[in-house]
């Protein structure tokens, strides 16, 4: 955890949420992360919370009451909004501090008895006065395979999807579950397939709400492809020269697909 310091400069900026929502300068086109000072200035108080220094500037994360609404030359938005819009290390500082003030907002009160809950000192966690229990911050590793068959890939549509888009395959881990074991069962709940040779390809903490994806690909071991319909609207398997819409390329889910396509491309192109 960060220590803050005695003093925080105007220069801090201030990635303050109401709910969801980010408080912005500017709009959705052209925004911009405001300053500690001009949150104070303009919105009731919020609890804060250090979360060290971006490009030399301090940062704290606030987490403003419900009720509140933006000033004149703010606008509240959520993170998916300004993707693309922010710097990639400014987006990923927002989706950090939207953890951690969802967390503070979601541990008022212990877990255990009940009882309201105070800052435990020197970490970033939730202490009980009454029974002792300890809350951190809590985070929920989500597996993400691409299954590939020759030069093919497997790519599913969510009942939850916009506009057609395609994706790998995702799936929440289970008590007691490795990656890998979330990996077979999820694929073969979600779609009906068997896999094999599972290889880590890259991880991306992912606020929503507070998700961890951890990204493999795994190759078709059989089966028929059998979807679930109450997770899965449409699952296909797609030449690498004739894919669908993708998902944005800030996500981990779309430089899985363009690192594996690429892959398949160039083995295809040295063995034709």
């Amino acid at each position: 955890m960060h220590v803050t310091p005695p003093a925080l400069t105007e220069t801090t900026l201030a990635f303050a949420f109401v709910g969801a929502k980010l408080l912005i300068r500017g709009n959705e086109q052209a925004p911009v992360v405001p300053s500690l000072d001009d949150v104070i200035r303009e919105m009731p108080a919020g609890t804060h919370h250090y979360l060290g220094r971006l490009q030399g500037a301090d940062c704290v994360a606030i987490g403003l009451p419900d009720q509140a609404e933006a000033p004149a030359g703010f606008v509240l938005t959520g993170l998916r909004a300004l993707f693309l819009r922010l710097p990639e290390a400014t987006l990923a500082l927002a989706a950090r501090a939207f953890q951690v003030v969802e967390w503070d907002r979601t541990h008022r009160f212990c877990g255990r008895c009940g009882t309201p809950t105070s800052d435990k000192p020197g970490e970033r966690a939730k202490l009980c006065p009454a029974c002792g229990y300890v809350a951190y911050p809590r985070i929920s590793p989500a597996m993400m395979v691409l299954v590939t068959r020759d030069r093919e890939v497997l790519l599913a549509r969510a009942n939850r999807f916009p506009n057609a888009m395609y994706s790998a395959l995702a799936g929440f881990v289970e008590p007691g579950e490795t990656i890998e074991d979330c990996i077979h069962r999820e694929v073969r709940e979600e779609v009906g397939i068997d896999v094999k040779d599972l290889q880590y390809f890259a991880s991306q903490s992912w606020a929503f709400p507070h998700s961890l994806m951890i990204a493999y690909t795994a190759r078709y071991a059989g089966g028929e492809l059998r979807p679930d319909p109450a997770e899965i609207e449409d699952v296909r398997w797609f030449a690498v020269d004739k894919l669908p819409d993708l998902p944005t390329t800030v996500s981990i889910s779309r430089r899985l697909i363009d690192t594996t396509v690429a892959r398949l491309r160039a083995q295809a192109a040295s063995n034709p």
